[in-house]
């Protein structure tokens, strides 16, 4: 069984209206899809996490897209939000799709989209299909292979599933000495060098610490 981790790039021209608003708005870090599911030839429903305030731009911005059906937000306390969406597929994206569905592929979760315009994809599977979706994929977009080799479980690093904001109140934790045995740094230190209240700096560590830990268990025993 193979691993494979790529970046994709498109042409601005043909990336979804939603991936190019968050190349454009610097308030946005990643929209990162967790799962999906394709319910008629041209049609699909997918549960994104989007890391980046503020909600209600990003809303407007969905509401303008032609191809989206119907969509629903649940915001977070730390200021990003889940979010629904039901959507036809055209264009590059249907393009996209028919590329990454492969026989024997499995997608590993998130795929995510990057404000810096790179689409992050990890899968694994069979030698051929690994194969075959860097070559499907590179006709449509860049592609740059990070990794590709044997199938590892410690490949996936419980780093990727935190937000950049939970990332930075971890680090900031970390280094005033929030996690030391004496404490040396209390949760106001930490909400001081973030810039928020100290009932946000407490989530987002409770919610990093809830995915870190969830990834440790689901790893097994050692």
């Amino acid at each position: 069984m193979r691993y494979l981790d790529v970046s994709l790039r498109q042409p601005p021209a043909d990336r979804h209206p939603m991936h190019q608003f968050l190349v454009e708005h610097d308030d946005y870090d990643a929209s990162r899809l967790l799962y999906g599911n394709q319910y008629a030839a041209d049609e699909h429903a997918v549960l994104f996490y989007v890391d980046g305030p503020p909600r209600e731009s990003y809303e407007s911005a969905l509401e303008g897209v032609p191809s989206v059906l119907a969509f629903e937000l649940a915001p977070c306390r730390d200021e990003s939000f889940y979010l629904y969406v039901r959507e036809r597929l055209t264009g590059p994206d249907r393009t996209f799709v028919d590329a990454v569905e492969q026989p024997g592929l499995i997608l590993i979760p998130p795929l995510e989209y990057r404000a810096d315009g790179t689409i992050r994809l990890k899968a694994v599977g069979p030698d051929e299909a690994i194969q075959t979706i860097v070559d499907d994929v590179s006709e449509a977009m860049r592609v740059d292979v990070r990794s590709v080799g044997e199938y590892c479980a410690g490949r996936i690093d419980a780093r990727v599933d935190l937000t950049r904001r939970q990332f930075e109140a971890v680090s900031v934790a970390v280094d005033c000495g929030y996690y030391r045995e004496t404490r040396d740094g209390s949760l106001e230190d930490v909400a001081d060098r973030l810039g928020c209240s100290s009932g946000t700096a407490g989530e987002l560590l409770r919610r990093a610490e809830r995915t870190v830990m969830a990834a440790v268990v689901d790893g097994g025993p050692f």
